[in-house]
């Protein structure tokens, strides 16, 4: 599928002069990637993109920069439906596998075995957001690929360039 549209993501404001590096995701790993694997976690909605940066803890939190993107991406799997995951071979248990978990007790997350299938064939993911107290209607866009060029263009919305420029 193909995904335009604006997506949001909540960063951490030390990481803010570099909005859509992955480096952050690649350093730690995330939930569809693995460790030196960079990827781009957006929501498709701002609520979203608080209830992923806090992990759904909406009482207290860390400062953070809330950013929007413009996408215009290709080759997207869309595994929001049980429709969607039967055709990618993918399950909801294994999209859902408690992955910080599974790594921290030295385990390889399941949900990296989906990264391991369709990363050859797709530049990302439309998933179902998996943070605390998240409805069901939000969303997560995941891009293991992108730039700012077609035909996986993601850039940052920042028209009078308040980002920093650099990590000073």
């Amino acid at each position: 599928m193909r995904f335009v549209g604006t997506a949001y993501r909540g960063h951490n404001p030390k990481w803010a002069f570099a909005p859509t590096s992955g480096q952050g995701a690649a350093i730690h790993g995330g939930r569809f990637n693995p460790r030196g694997v960079p990827a781009l976690y957006l929501a498709t909605g701002p609520e979203g993109a608080f209830f992923e940066a806090t992990h759904g803890l909406p009482y207290k939190f860390k400062p953070l920069t809330l950013c929007s993107y413009d996408v215009d991406c290709d080759d997207i799997v869309d595994l929001t439906t049980d429709k969607a995951r039967a055709a990618a071979g993918v399950t909801l248990a294994e999209m859902a596998a408690p992955w910080a978990w599974d790594l921290s007790e030295g385990r390889v997350p399941a949900s990296w075995n989906i990264h391991q299938r369709l990363h050859g064939r797709a530049a990302g993911l439309l998933v179902p957001s998996f943070a605390a107290n998240a409805g069901p209607e939000m969303t997560n866009l995941v891009l293991w690929d992108w730039a700012e060029t077609p035909p996986h263009k993601v850039t940052v919305f920042d028209p009078d360039h308040r980002l920093f420029r650099d990590a000073r």
